[in-house]
């Protein structure tokens, strides 16, 4: 292979693993081509790539601050570099049930920010529910606090008029006893004053 070639190679695997969200290594020794061509299919559909390359070409990919660097200590013997651009559940669980069908297939690691996986942690990985499903759940989570959110507000404020409404109760009866003691002096004061033209008990007109 020349030197452009590889070159060529090296950059197209750091653009590809640079966009993935996990990257998980297998051995395909002893597995037929026919078998190798239903994975890649399956791997496209749910939006993954599974690339077959040299572990020298690889080892250089995977060079400097790559997050796919853990890998390197497991590039030995015939590897396939499956990639998952958007769900790595989905991705793993193709890859895990593949396994199961064809022993002969095996999962080695894997990486997932930046953190290497074992064949037991992807194992683990694939029995999540998937991307769908985890967001259908997410979105009934967060239906379900504006509702709460309001029955909690609108209990506030019933309690709050409450105690407002009891408040002004109480003051309305001590408000009106100032008022009433207020208007009996003026009651007094319009009390008609004795006339003095008018002659008094036991006197008589001309008397005076």
């Amino acid at each position: 292979m020349r030197k452009l070639q590889k070159a060529a190679i090296i950059e197209d695997m750091q653009s590809k693993m640079a966009r993935s969200q996990i990257g998980i290594l297998t051995d395909f020794t002893g597995l037929k081509v026919e078998d190798l061509t239903r994975l890649r299919r399956q791997l496209q559909e749910a939006d993954g790539e599974l690339k077959v390359v040299k572990n020298t070409l690889m080892e250089r990919a995977v060079a400097g601050d790559s997050h796919m660097a853990p890998l390197q200590a497991h590039f030995t013997g015939p590897n396939a570099l499956t990639l998952a651009y958007q769900d790595p559940v989905a991705v793993a669980k193709i890859l895990v049930k593949f396994a199961q069908e064809k022993p002969q297939f095996k999962i080695k690691a894997g990486v997932l920010g930046g953190q290497l996986l074992d064949a037991q942690a992807i194992d683990a990985l694939s029995k999540l529910p998937a991307r769908e499903v985890l967001m259908a759940q997410l979105l009934g989570v967060l239906k379900g606090v504006p509702t709460a959110l309001v029955t909690v507000l609108s209990g506030v404020i019933r309690n709050l008029l409450n105690v407002l409404v009891a408040i002004k109760d109480q003051k309305e009866p001590q408000a009106e006893e100032p008022q009433a003691e207020e208007k009996e002096p003026q009651a007094d004061e319009k009390e008609p004053q004795a006339d003095p033209e008018t002659p008094e008990a036991g006197e008589t007109v001309g008397d005076a």
